[in-house]
């Protein structure tokens, strides 16, 4: 399966969760910032993925403005999925998470969500990842490429 894996990242944990999805999907996923993808890349995918870290309930402001200027017609029908990477504490079940958000951005531009939102797990603001997470990650990326 050809896919596209975007994340953004601040403190590498998100990265790191990307590429092992990327990974498990195939050597047809290319795995990118925002910043990274080029016009030709979309239409080509049959996957698109996207991951941020959560940051106040929301993805960070550049997968936001990626989100908000991706046009319909570029993932109308294809197989999408949204993660991020998240640490649990009271305040942040409050504000919620990234995944949600960008899943729904995803089907209302027309997306076909395979998959439910994802969150993986860090030991706080900056990490590390906790143990077992991109085993985690690599497993859920196997099931957006079958699903």
């Amino acid at each position: 399966m050809k896919a596209l894996v975007i994340y953004d990242s601040q403190y590498g944990n998100t990265e790191k969760i990307a590429k092992a999805i990327g990974g498990a999907i195939g050597t047809d996923t290319k795995v990118a910032r925002p910043a990274e993808v080029k016009e030709t890349d979309l239409p080509s995918a049959e996957a698109l993925i996207i991951g941020s870290p959560t940051q106040g309930g929301r993805p960070t402001k550049a997968l936001q403005d990626f989100l908000s200027a991706l046009p319909g017609t570029a993932i109308k029908g294809k197989k999408v999925a949204a993660f991020d990477t998240r640490f649990s504490s009271t305040w942040a079940r409050i504000f919620g998470f990234a995944a949600g958000r960008i899943a729904r951005a995803l089907k209302g531009k027309g997306g076909n969500l395979v998959v439910p939102p994802e969150g993986f797990f860090v030991t706080g603001t900056k990490g590390p990842l906790k143990d077992g997470e991109l085993e985690r990650a690599a497993t859920w990326g196997k099931k957006v490429a079958g699903g």
